[in-house]
């Protein structure tokens, strides 16, 4: 049978062994602790000239998305969250080839200073941590909880605002003059049907989206042009999807777009037809991802 021992919190604060730079070791060592995935150490105890120093730089290895991590020990406060977003800006502008994500990790965000967060959150890429000591039997660990998450824009819906007003497929083979395009578009309809059959494409003024059963899913966007067809993919960077696209020859229009945490990709007509299965790929893992 298993055994239960009962976890007892410890205050770090007021702890004589446990300390802000103690903390800092432990996530310096292994930063995946935080549980914002498997990134690497880039800095610790930077020095910014007449700011001070930021606790932790890390750093995700698989894309240009860098994060400024700013340690408490206690309850949150007005300098710390000043602090963090500080560094946060003056990282970004040092190094705006990077995407930056700022974060607080404290041992008690309060209510009062989570909607003070909150209230930058969309405007400021900020994460909200809190961790907590707990001493185990003999044993000591540290558990850290996101209580705040970047605020991450989904793709644009039908009833979002003006700009997606609906039109029809008339305006799209007309006043846009994306006939080869918009049959490409239909194609990769097909390829949906294949996976989840059921869905339709649904005519907005600035994309063409999906909907199933009336209702609009956009998974997947696709925005016809002259000579190609753009289309967006909202899902995480992933090593599998990297490769699926490598390998067919896929264009894409920019590096993974973690902001908006999705794939955007360059097709023509032929590539649609040409490029079936990888395209059959991406969309089952798409599908999947939005099912999850």
């Amino acid at each position: 049978m298993m055994n239960y021992v009962r976890a007892e919190r410890i205050l770090m604060k007021s702890h004589p062994e446990m300390s802000e730079r103690w903390i800092q070791a432990k996530i310096a060592e292994d930063p995946s602790i935080l549980g914002l995935g498997d990134l690497v150490l880039r800095a610790q105890e930077r020095i910014h000239p007449k700011a001070g120093r930021l606790d932790l730089l890390l750093q995700d290895p698989d894309n240009a998305r860098r994060y400024e991590v700013e340690l408490q020990l206690g309850a949150t406060d007005e300098s710390h969250i000043i602090r963090t977003i500080e560094y946060w800006d003056i990282e970004r502008k040092r190094y705006p080839q990077y995407d930056h994500c700022a974060v607080i990790v404290a041992e008690d965000i309060t209510s009062r200073f989570l909607n003070v967060i909150s209230l930058f959150n969309g405007t400021i890429p900020l994460i909200a941590i809190q961790m907590q000591a707990l001493r185990v039997g003999s044993e000591m660990t540290v558990v850290f909880t996101k209580v705040m998450d970047e605020l991450t824009r989904g793709l644009v819906d039908e009833d979002e605002d003006a700009a997606a007003a609906p039109t029809d497929r008339n305006y799209w083979l007309t006043t846009k003059e994306s006939q080869e395009t918009v049959k490409a578009v239909d194609k990769m309809l097909e390829v949906v049907n294949e996976i989840a059959p059921g869905y339709q494409l649904k005519y907005n003024k600035f994309y063409i989206g999906l909907s199933n059963d009336g209702r609009a899913d956009n998974f997947m966007l696709f925005k016809p042009k002259k000579a190609h067809v753009n289309i967006e993919l909202k899902m995480p960077r992933s090593e599998e999807v990297d490769q699926i696209i490598e390998g067919a020859g896929i264009e894409t229009l920019e590096e993974y777009n973690s902001r908006w945490a999705m794939y955007r990709l360059r097709l023509t007509r032929d590539d649609v037809e040409n490029k079936h299965d990888a395209l059959l790929q991406l969309t089952k893992l798409v599908y999947a991802y939005r099912n999850s």
